[in-house]
């Protein structure tokens, strides 16, 4: 039985995976395309993930394939731009740039709907600029190309956070994922067919990235976070998502030896903050304690 505990070490796990996926992109690069890997990474999340749920596939209707499609299109955006953007950056910049997904989500809705975003998004929009200013500025207070289409992969991931969120109320949201990720996979082979000349890895270090991008971070990943956050809060999920920039430092630092500036440490710290502060209402979180105490409401907090 799936419990709420469960679903957070899930989910947690997951966050591992994606905080990985920025070495095993760094690793892969260095002897595979871009085009290729993304191509090679969704391919094998989509062969693994639809074997695995082929029951669910087999009756999935076009209006699930319709949309899967325009998802699968908007996350090979976000992952041209994170995946050319990683070559010219670091791991570490990588995973706390991509982690302002987290402040763009409630900004987009904010213009999308009209309104002013509350007051701690603002807050932690104002954290993570300053941070993002002392993570990639450098002398010539120039950002440089990697960290730019990070942030575009962030923002590209906004969109597909917030499309995900309308289309998935009318069909199955595992077949929806499933099918995303050959989509995505397809948009990788068609463009690598294009512009590269299509190649498998060649080396131990490619093979381990490509399996390691396809099996635990896209097959894995996608299928477990759609189940496992059936059974959690969206609070918990963001707090353990927003984790991933820090496994992306640590992962970077255990097996490439990158250590950030002092100054990048400053920003990296910042942009954490700001990211935290967009995601925890803390307002709303102490409301439902005093609720709890007066025995009214504690089963919103569980």
């Amino acid at each position: 039985m799936m419990t709420q505990s469960k679903a957070n070490f899930m989910l947690l796990i997951v966050t591992i995976f994606w905080g990985s996926s920025y070495l095993f992109m760094k690793m892969g690069l260095t002897v595979i395309p871009e085009f290729t890997l993304i191509a090679l990474r969704f391919g094998i999340a989509f062969i693994l993930a639809g074997t695995l749920f082929f029951r669910r596939l087999l009756h999935a209707g076009f209006k699930t394939i319709q949309y899967a499609f325009y998802l699968g299109t908007i996350l090979f955006f976000v992952f041209i731009s994170i995946t050319f953007g990683i070559k010219t950056t670091t791991a570490s910049n990588a995973g706390f740039l991509v982690s302002l997904t987290v402040i763009f989500v409630p900004l987009l809705l904010a213009l999308y709907l009209k309104r002013m975003p509350e007051k701690r998004i603002l807050f932690g929009i104002s954290f993570a600029l300053i941070g993002i200013g002392f993570l990639t500025l450098h002398h010539q207070f120039i950002i440089s190309f990697g960290d730019f289409l990070c942030i575009i992969g962030a923002l590209f991931y906004a969109i597909h956070i917030i499309v995900t969120g309308k289309l998935t109320k009318d069909v199955d949201s595992i077949s929806l994922g499933i099918l995303q990720l050959g989509f995505a996979g397809a948009w990788g082979l068609l463009f690598s067919l294009i512009v590269e000349k299509p190649q498998l890895p060649s080396t131990l270090d490619s093979w381990v990235a490509v399996l390691g991008l396809g099996v635990f971070c896209s097959a894995f990943g996608f299928v477990v976070q759609t189940i496992a956050q059936k059974y959690t809060t969206p609070t918990h999920t963001g707090l353990l998502f927003s984790l991933e920039p820090v496994f992306a430092a640590f992962f970077a630092f255990a097996f490439a030896g990158e250590m950030l500036t002092a100054k990048g440490y400053l920003g990296a710290s910042l942009v954490l903050i700001g990211v935290l502060t967009a995601e925890v209402d803390v307002k709303k979180f102490l409301l439902k304690k005093e609720a709890c105490k007066t025995n009214q409401g504690c089963e919103m907090t569980k």
